[in-house]
C-alpha cells in the first residue's frame, strides 16, 4: 500500500526546506528584498532560497507564490474580487484577457 502523497512529499524535505516552508506560511516578508531576508534567517543565499522555492513548486509541495495586496495600505478605498473556476490549461489565456481590461488593476 502506498503512503499518502502528502506524507511522501513531507519525507523528501530537508531541514532547510522545512524551515523555508515554515518561514513563508504567513507570506513573504514585507520588505524590499524578501528573498534576502529569508536567506539571512535561514543562513543561505537569496539564490538558494529562490532555487528551493522553485523546487518546492515543481514537486507540488507548495502550490503557488502569489501576491495579496492590502488595498487600503496602497490607497484604494474600495475593491471587488471575482473568483472563477477555470480549467488549468486555460488559466494563462484567461488571466491575460482579464488583466488587459481597463478596469482591472
Amino acid at each position: 500500500m502506498r503512503a499518502p502523497a502528502a506524507a511522501e512529499a513531507n519525507s523528501s524535505l530537508d531541514a532547510v526546506d522545512r524551515a523555508l516552508v515554515i518561514a513563508t506560511q504567513g507570506g513573504l516578508p514585507l520588505v524590499p528584498q524578501p528573498y534576502e531576508r529569508l536567506a539571512e534567517a535561514l543562513g543561505c543565499s537569496a539564490e538558494e532560497v529562490m532555487r528551493r522555492l522553485q523546487s518546492l513548486l515543481e514537486r507540488g509541495i507548495i502550490r503557488r507564490i502569489g501576491v495579496v495586496p492590502n488595498h487600503y495600505a496602497i490607497g484604494y478605498t474600495a475593491n471587488g474580487m471575482s473568483v472563477w473556476d477555470v480549467p488549468d490549461e486555460q488559466i494563462d489565456e484567461f488571466g491575460g484577457k482579464v488583466g488587459a481590461l481597463d478596469f482591472v488593476t
